[in-house]
């Protein structure tokens, strides 16, 4: 069967196929890796061999993808160009008719799972502008690729390809029909394979989760999502911060769970103009302007948020998101603006 495998990927990928810069795929050391992915899901997984080979058969490396995944936006970004992409009035006046049609479902949530509705309104709205960009690639052939042609990721890529076949059966779906993000991501919330089959939700008692088509399923499916991850109800997010000398260096770090408490950060000259328990934990944020740098103290829920995406700009991105939602929903409420 080896051989067989073996046969199909040379005709799939080519000889003289590169995925890298000049770099030749290994077609021998690709067919061994797909055949044992192959046999793993047959014989772990019960699935049927003919089945996937099939698949695998017809799979060719997405170089686009390989492209885009090597320079991510937030490498290639400064702050103050990132936000304009999310932090858009467009995207307020989306979210606020989103909150509208979903209201109830939104209260709901935010009952059940103890997440504010305007948290979960900023994810969505940061992931897919609330359903209006789910991503147009084949999830199957994005996670092939990156599971079997990007080597630094390749076991999260592929551990994902198995969750997505799983997945697939579940929901009874049909490979090659199910499209989504570069990176395999799915629906309005743009769950990864593992976290759709782990946190999805059927929110509407349907009998079926469906977060490609169903907001109502989305919505309570974010708000889980979040709370699982430790959301602490009515704790903050992040504050404006001020430093000042050099002592906050030694504070500084690419890790976005708090570890320094506002005692520490306060001994080393960063304030906020906020009361803050002194134990409580944070993470100093620094981020670039077009002009200058500030600075931001993320509490225990910014960190809860990262998880969604574990990047800084993204996290800010949903927050700053998160925060106008908020107030032109109270001013709405209000009359001050047009509900």
């Amino acid at each position: 069967m080896f051989k067989q495998i073996l046969i199909y990927l040379l005709i799939s990928v080519g000889l003289s196929t590169t995925v890298f810069a000049n770099k030749p795929v290994d077609e021998k050391k690709l067919a061994i890796e797909v055949n044992k992915f192959i046999d793993m899901m047959v014989d772990e997984h019960a699935f049927d061999r003919s089945y996937l080979e099939k698949w695998f058969a017809s799979a060719k490396p997405n170089k686009p993808i390989l492209k885009t995944i090597a320079r991510p936006a937030e490498s290639r970004m400064t702050w103050h160009r990132y936000r304009k992409i999310f932090i858009q009035q467009e995207r307020v006046d989306l979210a606020l008719t989103f909150w509208k049609e979903h209201e109830d479902v939104l209260s709901r949530a935010e009952a059940k799972y103890g997440v504010p509705a305007e948290v979960i309104l900023g994810l969505i709205g940061v992931e897919t502008k609330y359903g209006r960009i789910k991503g147009k690639i084949d999830v199957f052939d994005s996670l092939y690729t990156l599971g079997f042609h990007f080597p630094r990721r390749s076991k999260f890529f592929r551990k994902e390809l198995k969750e997505f076949l799983l997945l697939a059966r579940e929901q009874q779906w049909t490979i090659g029909t199910i499209n989504g993000s570069y990176a395999g991501a799915m629906g309005y919330g743009q769950f990864m394979p593992s976290s759709y089959r782990m946190y999805a939700v059927d929110f509407d008692d349907d009998g079926k989760i469906d977060l490609l088509n169903n907001p109502v399923d989305a919505i309570g499916s974010v708000a889980n999502y979040i709370k699982v991850h430790g959301w602490k109800v009515d704790g903050g997010l992040v504050y404006k911060a001020e430093v000042k000398g050099e002592k906050y260096k030694a504070l500084m770090t690419k890790k976005l769970k708090p570890k320094s408490t506002i005692e520490q950060f306060s001994q080393a000259d960063v304030t906020v103009k906020e009361q803050l328990a002194p134990e409580a934990k944070a993470v100093l944020v620094e981020l670039q302007q077009k002009d200058h740098k500030e600075y931001w103290l993320g509490l225990h829920n910014f960190y809860v948020i990262s998880r969604y995406n574990p990047r800084t700009m993204y996290t800010m991105a949903v927050i700053q998101l998160t925060e106008m939602i908020k107030e032109q929903h109270l001013m709405a409420a209000s009359g001050e603006v047009k509900w």
